[in-house]
Parts: structure tokens; C-alpha cells; sequence
């Protein structure tokens, strides 16, 4: 049995130590890539060309003080960061890096990435509220109603490539694009997924809980030291799971593309999340943010009317004539 837990250990530390390494380089690539694009210079001074500086931003998190408000709530206070760190990291067991390389590999390991990423509003919610603060609390209530409004279209674009597979694996959606990647006969539910991921990860240009002119930095805004440096690392984390869900989903995964199988699956795979992560950086570079009834407006009256058509359209293919996707 300790043999048992000890494997089950290893195989998560496998995950989530490479994982934090990945977060803080994330924040590293997205500085400097964001610099170029402004014409401005990045991290250069802490280690060669700034490779150091997110230690030193660790380092600097780590040992400030942790200011916790008089009125606040205190145990959900500290709970809200935590919980929003510890689903970022859970919701990785069901995502293959290769045939066989899993921690955990369910039937149902759709279901239980939306659920995970469903819980995450909740930290954020207990972190607004708990902190009695207006600024706080209205930030939390724009990233309730912004990750409720588009989860729907996100999962109506996952039962889309359920439907297209027959499955519910994650593993056999990837085996089902061995012959052509579902981004080709999907492209507009795919579109509308990576838009969706950008919502639910409170990124630009959908950012509006941590607007800061308006906001003073959202719902975390009474955080700091460590329980600031859990919620950042949350969101990073989900942006790169969010990432591989799309990787996987729409991009065959670890598959090679035209069969090119020089390098190993799991760096195939990895690449493929690199090509969004630096989308989601460019992205925050160059586009302007929305205002709040606009964001509203377009995942309640474009997207989900839009992601129901293409569903029905799928599901009538699929039962009218027999064709499968793949």
C-alpha cells in the first residue's frame, strides 16, 4: 500500500514541479515578449538576460509581509487563494502528455475538466467577499457572471468534439485524430473555444474583474506576499491548462503533424501549448479590452446561439448522412 501512495506521489510531482517551473518562465516569456512588441526593454538585469528575475520575484513574494484586513474574514480569507491554486493544479490529471503518460485517465475526463475549472469561480468569489472590501467584491461578481456566461459556449464546444469522437477520454480524442486534426472540420468551434479559454482565464481582452482603473485591481486587490503570489500562480496555471485542453481537443495532442515523428510525443505536445501561450500574450499586447456589457453581450448573444447552431449542425451530420470528423 505505501508503495501504492508513494507511485501516486511521484507521478503528481512529476506534474506539479515542472508545471510551477513552467508558470514562472510563463510570466518571464510574457514580459519580454510584450516588450519587444511595445518597443521597450523586458527583464534584462537579474541573471543573463533577466533569466533569473522570476526567482527573484518568488524570492520578493515570499518574504513580504502578509497583510490581512481588520474586517476581513480571516479563515476564507486564506482559504480562497489556496483553493484557486490547488484546482489549477488538479484539474492537469487528466491531460495526457503522451499514449500512457497520465495520472489519472477516466471515461468521463471532459466532464471532469469542466467541473474543476467550473470550482474556480468559487475561490475567487470567497476571495472577494471574505475580503470586505466594494472593489474586492465587485470584481468577484464580474468573474462569477463572466466564467458562468461563457463555461456554457465552452462546453457546448466540448460536447461538439465529444459528439465527433464518441468519446469522452481525453486519450482516445487524441487517438480519433490520427488521421486529420479536428481544427480542420471544427475551425469554428475551435475559434470559439480559445475565445472562451481567454474569458475563463480572466485574460485580455476579457480581463474586466481585475480592471484597474476601475477596480483597483479586482477581487484580489486586499492580497498580498504569498496569498497574492497563489492566485498569480493560479491563473497562469490554468492559461497553460487551458492550453493543453485545446492542444488535445482540436490539435491531436502529442500527434505530430503530417506524421513527422523526429521528436518525442511529449515535446510535440508541449510545443503545441507554447504556440497558445504565446498567443495569449500577444493577444494582451495588442488588443484593447472590452467593456463589461460588451463582454456580456458576446458570449450571451453570440456565442452561445452561435455554438448551439454548430452543434445541432454536427449532430445532424453526424445521424442524417453518418459522417464522422474523424
Amino acid at each position: 500500500m505505501w508503495l501504492k501512495f508513494l507511485t501516486i506521489f511521484l507521478n503528481i510531482l512529476d506534474i506539479v514541479l515542472p508545471l510551477l517551473i513552467s508558470v514562472a518562465f510563463f510570466t518571464l516569456t510574457e514580459r519580454k515578449v510584450m516588450a519587444g512588441i511595445q518597443r521597450r526593454r523586458g527583464p534584462n538585469v537579474i541573471g543573463y538576460l533577466g533569466l533569473l528575475q522570476p526567482l527573484a520575484d518568488g524570492l520578493k513574494l515570499f518574504v513580504k509581509e502578509t497583510v490581512l484586513p481588520t474586517n476581513a474574514n480571516i479563515v476564507l480569507f486564506l482559504i480562497a487563494p489556496l483553493s484557486t491554486f490547488i484546482l489549477s493544479l488538479i484539474s492537469w490529471a487528466v491531460i495526457p502528455f503522451s499514449y500512457g503518460s497520465v495520472v489519472a485517465d477516466p471515461n468521463l475526463g471532459v466532464l471532469y475538466f469542466l467541473g474543476v475549472s467550473s470550482l474556480g469561480v468559487y475561490g475567487v468569489l470567497i476571495a472577494g467577499w471574505s475580503s470586505n472590501s466594494k472593489y474586492a467584491f465587485l470584481g468577484a461578481l464580474r468573474s462569477a457572471a463572466q466564467m458562468v456566461s461563457y463555461e456554457i459556449s465552452m462546453g457546448i464546444g466540448l460536447i461538439n468534439v465529444c459528439v465527433c469522437v464518441g468519446s469522452l477520454n481525453l486519450t482516445e480524442i487524441i487517438l480519433a485524430q490520427l488521421d486529420i486534426w479536428l481544427i480542420f472540420p471544427l475551425l469554428p468551434v475551435a475559434i470559439m473555444f480559445f475565445i472562451g479559454c481567454l474569458a475563463e482565464t480572466n485574460r485580455h481582452p476579457f480581463d474586466l474583474p481585475e480592471a484597474e482603473a476601475e477596480l483597483v485591481s479586482g477581487y484580489n486587490v486586499e492580497y498580498s506576499a504569498m496569498g497574492f503570489a497563489l492566485f498569480f500562480l493560479g491563473e497562469y496555471a490554468n492559461m497553460i491548462a487551458m492550453s493543453g485542453l485545446t492542444s488535445v481537443c482540436f490539435f491531436g495532442g502529442w500527434l505530430s503533424p503530417l506524421g513527422i515523428g523526429f521528436l518525442p510525443d511529449g515535446i510535440w505536445f508541449s510545443l503545441k501549448i507554447c504556440v497558445f501561450i504565446i498567443l495569449f500574450i500577444v493577444i494582451r499586447a495588442i488588443l484593447p479590452r472590452y467593456r463589461y456589457d460588451q463582454l456580456m453581450k458576446l458570449g450571451w448573444k453570440c456565442f452561445l446561439p452561435l455554438a448551439l447552431s454548430l452543434f445541432f449542425l454536427s449532430v445532424g451530420l453526424i445521424v442524417g448522412f453518418d459522417w464522422f470528423p474523424c
